[in-house]
C-alpha cells in the first residue's frame, strides 16, 4: 500500500520546542518553518511560531506539527500508538521501541507501565510534557 498515515500535532505556541523534544528521542530528519518563513507574517506575537514542522523517523514514522494560530483553540492532540508489527527484525524493532519509551518516560507521566500484558506483548502508556499521549505495544519474541 503506498497510502501513508501521518500524525498531524497541534500546538499552542511550543511546536518548535515539542519537536525538537521528539527529534532528540527518536532521532530522525527534522524540518520547521515560520509563519514568517512561510507566510511572511509580521505580528510579532506569531510570526516566530511554527507554520509546519516536520520529523521523519526510521522506518516510515513521520510526524508533523504547528502552531495554531492565535484566534483558534489548540484542540488536545489525541493518542499515538507505536508498535513493531512482526515483520522484519522483531528484536531490533523491539530494542528501539523500548528505547523510545525509556527516553520519553524519563520526562512524562507514565498513565499505564510497560509490562507484560494479557495477550503477551509488553504495554504501557505514558502522556508527554506536552500533553501527548504515547502507547507502546512491543511484540513478544
Amino acid at each position: 500500500m503506498a497510502i501513508g498515515l501521518t500524525p498531524y500535532l497541534r500546538f499552542a505556541g511550543v511546536a518548535r520546542e515539542a519537536m525538537e523534544y521528539y527529534h532528540s528521542v527518536l532521532g530522525g530528519e527534522y524540518s520547521a518553518m515560520t509563519f514568517r518563513e512561510g507566510a511572511g507574517e509580521e505580528n510579532p506575537q506569531f510570526a516566530d511560531n511554527i507554520m509546519h514542522a516536520s520529523l521523519f523517523v526510521e522506518r516510515g514514522v513521520h510526524f508533523m506539527a504547528s502552531d495554531v494560530p492565535p484566534t483558534m483553540n489548540a484542540t488536545p492532540n489525541g493518542v499515538i500508538a507505536l508498535s513493531n508489527d512482526g515483520n522484519g527484525d522483531g528484536a531490533a524493532d523491539a530494542d528501539t521501541l523500548r528505547g523510545w519509551w525509556d527516553k520519553f518516560a524519563d520526562d512524562s507521566t507514565i498513565d499505564i507501565p510497560l509490562e507484560t500484558a494479557p495477550w503477551g506483548d509488553s504495554f504501557g502508556q505514558l502522556t508527554d510534557r506536552y500533553g501527548v499521549t504515547w502507547m507502546f505495544n512491543i511484540g513478544a519474541q
